[in-house]
């Protein structure tokens, strides 16, 4: 065990971080061994509120944002937990809507590092900071927890929690090192949210994985399933759409978010006994928005006096969330005619699926900017080169050069891109609050 001393100065967060980072002698560990007996000591293993929890490959930002929105709406103390974040780790710990303060994070892992020491134990940088969050819900006697879980579902440290409602928004092919190769193999480890005799809602778009059924089965946990149990569709009024499930149809707002997420939570909301009413899900709907998912902005490089551009930040890094990024790319093109190129700041990880990601890219994509990203699971320039062959292609020293360039190039028909990874998006958030 890693019994490096814990940080003297506790009004610094990033010192935390960096602690945290190195403690345990990897990075990713699946398994709840460890952390169950430090959840145990810290006391947050039963929490005295309903908890949802949100697993998949992709929508559960969306999904957990929208629920917890709604929650929010209907005036419960929600605490929400997401992961990764965007640009502060702050984001991932939110009371009422709001991201928490340095300090009370600070606080929250003196008690986590007490708790595993007392255990004799170390734990992961995203162990640590997961059981900080349900520190920090539980001292603020939160009504409801909304948990996003990391990787997984069955040895995800957010799986110590028995959930009141379990949501798998849709099972796609990514961590396929860690969860499996197969769609069901991936959703065997998803299902592992589910407990005996609560309900399930699976959102996802493909045909409902037998992985999940059997689950839903062993656990005697009733299963609402999108297009069997609940759906969902457009209103030809292009600013509504209709819910139906049993017994109950809304006509609500669209929101910021894609709709198959808000749905899926609409679902989840419904299930779980709690009262909330439809005014409440309307307000929730409209209020809910996430960074980095199809987030539009305009921006003035004020270092290159530019005029302002459209960007597009979209952290969708793995086939299904790109397949989906696509789809809202051509509906803001068919509205914005006067966008006619895409240019794209891009780089990934080494461990995800660069071939297929590029391969529905590259026939939207004018030109590539590419870059590093300065993470240990990076993809090296000649990744992606070797995926780009063929394609104009431009590279950069960093992710903060390629967008720098981007911005004073490109012309009024031009919309930019940045995606492929979180991690893609930190380095321009990080450059955007340098220079503007």
């Amino acid at each position: 065990m890693n019994n490096q001393t814990a940080p003297l100065n506790t009004d610094d967060l990033q010192t935390w971080l960096d602690y945290w980072s190195h403690v345990h002698v990897t990075g990713i560990d699946l398994g709840l061994e460890r952390v169950i007996p430090v959840a145990e000591q810290l006391g947050v293993m039963k929490p005295n509120a309903k908890v949802l929890t949100v697993a998949g490959t992709n929508g559960k930002g969306s999904t957990t944002t929208t629920l917890a929105a709604i929650l929010n709406a209907q005036g419960f103390n929600v605490g929400l937990y997401q992961s990764p974040h965007i640009y502060r780790f702050n984001e991932r710990v939110k009371l009422a809507g709001q991201e928490v303060d340095d300090q009370t994070l600070i606080d929250a892992f003196v008690q986590v590092d007490q708790a595993r020491r007392i255990c004799d134990l170390s734990l992961s940088f995203f162990e640590a900071t997961t059981l900080a969050a349900f520190v920090i819900f539980k001292q603020k006697e939160c009504d409801v927890w909304v948990l996003e879980v990391g990787l997984g579902g069955r040895l995800d440290v957010v799986n110590v929690i028995d959930p009141d409602v379990a949501v798998i928004t849709n099972i796609g092919l990514d961590h396929t090192d860690w969860l499996g190769d197969t769609i069901e193999k991936i959703a065997f480890e998803k299902a592992g949210i589910i407990r005996p005799n609560i309900p399930v809602v699976f959102g996802g778009v493909q045909e409902l994985p037998q992985a999940i059924q059997n689950k839903a089965n062993e656990c005697s946990a009733k299963l609402y399933a999108v297009n069997r149990d609940y759906f969902y569709k457009d209103s030809s009024d292009g600013q509504t759409w209709d819910f139906a499930g049993s017994g109950v149809t809304l006509k609500l707002p669209l929101g910021r978010l894609a709709i198959e997420n808000i749905s899926t939570a609409v679902a989840a909301i419904l299930v779980s006994g709690l009262k909330v009413s439809q005014q409440s899900i309307a307000q929730g709907i409209q209020n809910a928005q996430l960074q980095g998912r199809f987030e539009i902005r305009t921006i003035q490089d004020k270092l290159t006096k530019t005029q302002e551009k459209t960007v597009i930040f979209d952290a969708g890094h793995n086939p299904h969330g790109v397949d989906f990024l696509l789809k809202q790319l051509r509906k803001f093109l068919e509205y914005n005619k006067q966008y006619t190129e895409v240019i794209t700041v891009f780089s990934m990880l080494s461990d995800k699926d660069i071939d297929s990601v590029v391969k529905l890219l590259k026939n939207t994509v004018l030109k590539w900017k590419i870059a590093p990203l300065t993470v240990p699971r990076a993809a090296s320039m000649e990744q992606l080169q070797a995926a780009l062959q063929g394609e104009t292609v431009e590279q950069f020293n960093s992710v903060q050069a390629a967008f720098k360039s981007a911005l004073a190039e490109t012309n009024n028909n031009q919309l930019i891109l940045v995606c492929g990874s979180f991690h893609t998006l930190e380095a321009v958030w990080e450059y955007l609050e340098e220079c503007q």
